[in-house]
């Protein structure tokens, strides 16, 4: 713990610098044993008065998807149960799945009183189908034909071809398309410029206040709470207001957090470390080692824009995978808590079985073409193994039984092979210079900017990073730029390099992967300079196309079925590597006890434990206030 006591000791130095910073930022009026205080995942909002979700990414994390919006339906990977929000039960699809029908839940209202129909839905999706400038209309257009309703709490969506999986377009695990508030956007001449504020929703809060310079968003219980599924299912929130704030640094996370003025944080590995040595009333996902949350089913890593040169060559992307240590990486990126993955899966649930030990023999037989007739074999089984001894080089006690270090470190990953890497690029027009510096193939000094979130706590920060480093052991004049606009660069393909998620996260529960498969569909991909709706590396191809069309007429109930076809979209992504999957996503969450107590941990994960997912609010009915004021 030396390194946490380092961190630690900074942290007490900068709290008599900067307390007086850190209460000047601090929001007023908001009764701290009735406020619940949540730090945000994805940093200070770039766009603060905007909270109209349909059009992109407006920071949802604030609170719209987490307490004010209700989806018709949500997954909880902790349970891996899906809960029926607007929607009253599953939906019902005819033999060929063409048609479904969807029942909703009466007595739903919206936070400004208006009750919420079937007039809602159907305006929603008919909305999206007339203009371009949303986010769901390339997905929608393509797929649907007709939406009617039946009655007032049932609604028909009628499809151009066979999609079992049409559904999941409102099935919220991170984003969905939302239900909009019909009476509120008839109203509105251009929807894609209307900001939404305030937000309206059929969460159980209303919005209370914002910052305008986005380092903070406020709610408020609504006093008609019971008309919100999640007062219908679970009962009432028990705080009265939720205060979702960002941070300038993990010190400032970490000194609010001991002084009791945060009770949910997400940090690093560093930052977690120092927050957990404190002891006191701060307490992690689990009582002990690796302490992190480890059953969020999300892949992390690094993504290519594949649409710009150099990274529209799969052998320059294989080339820089090869040149990352990955046990370096794991360090630097997360201290080797984590679990790897060399597929864009986690390695949790029903995955290992049907996915990653089902498809060792194929990994261990993929092999790349370095030209002349030379063969090399990328992947490593044991590269797991090689995570488990730095963490005991680091001090901690780790099983010897390697079922224990599969399920901690991963199954194994990639081999770090520097002279590989230089043979591929070679044989690809790329040289060094006298000082052995890359060159890019018409002689240019290759530098890579890695274009991602300024949230040194979060992953893509992490894994950007940690690739930064990599690449210039390798010789690449590689550097990170952090930017609170990184989404709407990556959207409109700006970048050359970001750590977005390699493929969508599953939704947790079961093994279809359609959801994170979906997004290579080739209709989604748009051209440089305008809006994509697709993955942000803009890689597509025939053959996963023709996988995807197969996977929408596949029952997901059909296992067999869904396995073989997932299986080969997989093994095209690892063939192609337009993103590179690296470890999954490790929950370094802490949670403060001293106003607020009975969190879902690992002893009791009775739902989702974080802050900033959309199953935070069918969380805050079971937390217990401890009297302290």
């Amino acid at each position: 713990m030396s390194r946490a006591r380092e961190v630690l000791v900074l942290v007490l130095l900068a709290m008599l610098v900067f307390s007086s910073v850190a209460l000047a930022q601090e929001p007023t009026g908001f009764p701290r044993d009735q406020t619940l205080i949540v730090n945000m995942l994805t940093g200070r909002v770039g766009t603060p008065s905007n909270f109209n979700e349909w059009v992109g990414w407006r920071w949802r994390d604030r609170g719209m998807q987490n307490l004010a919006n209700e989806p018709l339906w949500s997954v909880d990977f902790a349970t891996g149960q899906i809960i029926n929000g607007l929607a009253s039960g599953d939906p019902v699809y005819n033999e060929d799945f063409t048609k479904l029908t969807i029942p909703l839940r009466e007595g739903v209202a919206w936070s400004d009183g208006v009750p919420f129909t079937a007039d809602d839905v159907v305006f929603t999706v008919e909305t999206i189908l007339a203009e371009p400038g949303l986010a769901s209309h390339s997905a929608f257009s393509a797929k649907i034909s007709k939406v009617y309703k039946t009655n007032d709490y049932e609604v028909v969506i009628e499809l151009k071809e066979p999609d079992s999986r049409f559904h999941t377009h409102f099935l919220d695990r991170w984003g969905c398309t939302w239900i909009m508030p019909k009476h509120i956007f008839e109203n509105v001449d251009d929807v894609v410029s209307f900001e939404f504020d305030p937000f309206v929703g059929t969460g159980p809060y209303k919005l209370h206040s914002y910052d305008p310079a986005g380092y903070w968003t406020a709610w408020e219980k609504r006093e008609d709470w019971d008309k919100s599924p999640t007062g219908i299912l679970f009962g009432e929130p028990a705080p009265k207001y939720v205060l979702f704030r960002t941070f300038s640094d993990s010190s400032a996370k970490i000194i609010a957090q001991l002084t009791h003025q945060l009770d949910v944080a997400d940090h690093d590995a560093e930052g977690f470390a120092a927050a957990m040595a404190q002891g006191g009333t701060i307490r992690a996902y689990q009582p002990s080692y690796p302490w992190v949350v480890n059953n969020d089913p999300c892949i992390t890593g690094i993504t290519f824009n594949t649409a710009v040169a150099p990274f529209d060559n799969k052998e320059v992307r294989w080339a820089l995978i090869l040149a990352i240590d990955i046990v370096e990486y794991m360090a630097q990126a997360v201290d080797g808590q984590a679990t790897l993955s060399p597929i864009h899966i986690p390695y949790l649930g029903a995955y290992p079985e049907y996915y990653h030990e089902p498809m060792q023999e194929w990994l261990k037989s993929f092999a790349l073409d370095l030209g002349d007739g030379e063969l090399f074999y990328p992947y490593d089984p044991d590269a797991g193994l090689r995570i488990a001894e730095y963490a005991r080089q680091r001090g901690h006690e780790v099983s010897s039984d390697p079922e224990e270090i599969k399920k901690t470190f991963g199954i194994g990953w990639f081999k770090y092979a520097p002279d590989v890497a230089e043979k591929l690029l070679l044989k690809n027009g790329f040289k060094k210079d006298a000082n052995g510096r890359w060159l890019l193939p018409d002689g240019t000094p290759w530098k890579i900017t890695v274009t991602d979130i300024n949230d040194t706590g979060h992953h893509q920060f992490k894994n950007g990073n940690a690739a930064v480093q990599q690449w210039k052991k390798f010789g690449i004049d590689a550097e990170y730029v952090a930017s609170d606009a990184y989404t709407t660069l990556q959207q409109m393909g700006d970048f050359q390099v970001g750590a977005a998620w390699p493929a969508l996260e599953p939704w947790g529960a079961g093994v279809d992967l359609y959801r994170s498969l979906d997004i290579f569909f080739s209709e989604y991909i748009a051209p440089l300079g305008e809006a994509n709706h697709g993955h942000s590396s803009r890689w597509s191809s025939p053959e996963m196309d023709d996988v995807i069309k197969r996977m929408r007429a596949t029952d997901p109930t059909d296992i067999e079925a869904t396995v073989a076809v997932c299986t080969e979209a997989l093994k095209i992504l690892i063939e192609e590597m337009p993103s590179v999957p690296t470890y999954g996503y490790s929950g370094f969450l802490t949670w403060d006890e001293y106003y607020w107590t009975n969190w879902p941990g690992a002893e009791n994960p009775y739902m989702g434990p974080y802050g900033h997912w959309g199953t935070l609010k069918y969380m805050l009915p079971f937390l217990q206030p401890t009297g302290n004021k």
